[in-house]
């Protein structure tokens, strides 16, 4: 399967985030003795599954690969236990201008980074969408906020790279 998709830091949290639909993911990113691992375990909500995404072309990070496998809930807490990355966020679904925009606020160690992601049809759709409002920057082509890097590290640990595009913490009261 293709994702095409594009991660922003948000500028604000949305009006009526609150309210939207919600889940709690846990990422493990796995071998944990890799910089930037692409293997992840998810618990996403009541679903599992096993993931792994490769980018289709170098230079450009908003094209993946993406191979997964759905898990029964015993087959993830068999993996849970494997040495990886961690990371915990709350998913919120987040309606704009016809599209769900998925606006992931972090918890524990990374508790105020908030990243939105809104994934396209096609590169066409993708390339003509115009950033929403309440984000800051495209962040999609930055290796230091994937997934697999940001998993198993604190705030504090990409506060530099954040602090270069002037980002601002935000927390959901």
């Amino acid at each position: 399967m293709q994702e095409i998709e594009r991660t922003y830091l948000a500028k604000k949290i949305p009006n009526g985030l609150k309210d939207c639909e919600s889940r709690e993911i846990i990422d493990i990113y796995i071998p944990k003795s890799v910089e930037h691992p692409v293997i992840r375990i998810r618990k996403n909500g009541d679903k599992y599954e096993i993931t792994k995404k490769t980018p289709i072309n170098d230079h450009d990070k908003s094209v993946q690969k993406e191979d997964s496998i759905v898990l029964t809930e015993s087959e993830f807490n068999g993996l849970i236990g494997a040495e990886g990355k961690r990371v915990r966020k709350i998913r919120y679904y987040y309606p704009f201008e016809g599209r769900t925009a998925e606006i992931d606020v972090f918890q524990d160690e990374l508790k105020g980074l908030i990243l939105v992601d809104v994934e396209f049809e096609n590169v066409n759709d993708k390339d003509s969408f115009g950033m929403p409002e309440f984000c800051l920057v495209d962040v999609t082509q930055e290796d230091f906020i994937a997934g697999g890097m940001i998993c198993g590290k604190r705030y504090d640990d990409i506060l530099e790279d954040l602090d270069g595009f002037g980002y601002i913490r935000l927390e959901m009261e």
